[in-house]
């Protein structure tokens, strides 16, 4: 499975089970990635995809029901338990701090190598960067 995750520079991803921060240049970075095919969330995290060219399947699982090579846009820890199907993580960091109480699970410099990295202008933030690993 691919999964697509947000976080923030010391790897906060939530706080008071709300995400921190969305960003419609993330949304439409995903969407293009995913190039029609559908990506697994949370009915939570599939408020936020409003767009016509968005598939989607909406579970109250997504990491347990998405299949091998299936894409996943995860907004909440734990990861590690699926830590196992995993084959790529696409994060999306903020170039800020924000209050958190839910934090990236997994090490991601064990059993991952970042194949690329790029900043790109957000709406809503002036930096985001753009980390890809693979297994």
């Amino acid at each position: 499975m691919i999964v697509f995750l947000c976080a923030d520079k010391k790897n906060g991803m939530a706080f008071h089970q709300r995400r921190q921060s969305l960003d419609r240049a993330v949304r439409a970075d995903i969407l293009t990635m995913a190039a029609g095919k559908p990506i697994w969330m949370t009915p939570y995290s599939a408020r936020q995809f409003s767009e016509p060219e968005a598939v989607l399947r909406v579970s109250e699982e997504p990491l347990r029901e998405a299949g091998e090579s299936a894409l996943c846009f995860a907004e909440f820890p734990p990861l590690a338990h699926s830590l196992e199907r995993i084959e790529a993580l696409v994060l999306y960091r903020w170039d800020r701090v924000y209050p958190a109480d839910q934090w990236l699970d997994l090490d991601l410099h064990s059993g991952f190598r970042l194949v690329s990295s790029c900043d790109f202008s957000g709406h809503s933030h002036e930096k985001i960067t753009k980390e890809v690993y693979q297994r």
